[in-house]
């Protein structure tokens, strides 16, 4: 009678455990609407949305255009041509991940039932609109003479007079930033969150 009672209770105890593990997420895709559901700042949740919808918007534009460069360059021998897909391909990379870091972060703190700074949450929100900021300012500067609007204040023009290569520097300031947050608002003694 005990064993029946003990192996009643490890089912029970199983079932719960996989209960709370379903309410989780199980990769990038469910990670959004668990960061979403549990986190407590409002300006997380609406950098979660949006960061989300770009981080898609991006896939989709950078697959397309990987698609239209594989097109072009089908009947060029390899070398530099594989050379440059594969920088494509980083490029991309390293627009999307840091859009999802800040809602993966968030995700994982609250699956592992973290304590961090109580503002965590939301300082990583305004790191991901940071980068989405650095972002545009790095198209900005890097754009083409062709594609340029004309420009109708000092800012923007300020901003086309800069060298191409400058249009980096956002990018990778912001992308600094969401890492140096999160390690700001992780470490051992800023346990002042719940």
């Amino acid at each position: 009678m005990d064993t029946r009672e003990s192996e009643s209770t490890d089912g029970d105890r199983e079932r719960g455990e996989e209960s709370t593990e379903s309410r989780s997420y199980s990769g990038v895709l469910t990670a959004v609407p668990y960061a979403v559901r549990v986190s407590d700042s409002w300006l997380f949740r609406l950098y979660a949305v949006v960061g989300a919808f770009l981080a898609l918007v991006v896939t989709i534009g950078f697959g397309l255009s990987l698609l239209k460069l594989l097109v072009e360059t089908a009947a060029l021998p390899g070398g530099l041509v594989t050379l440059s897909r594969t920088f494509f391909v980083l490029v991309g990379l390293a627009v999307v991940l840091p859009l999802l870091a800040p809602i993966l972060l968030v995700a994982r703190r609250h699956r592992r039932n973290q304590r961090v700074s109580r503002f965590y949450d939301a300082l990583l929100a305004l790191t991901g609109f940071g980068f989405v900021v650095g972002v545009y300012l790095a198209l900005v500067v890097s754009a083409p003479p062709e594609y340029r609007a004309p420009a109708t204040n000092p800012v923007i023009d300020a901003l086309y007079a800069l060298p191409p290569l400058v249009g980096l520097v956002p990018i990778v300031v912001a992308a600094a930033l969401i890492g140096l947050v999160h390690l700001w608002g992780s470490r051992p003694g800023r346990r002042d969150a719940e």
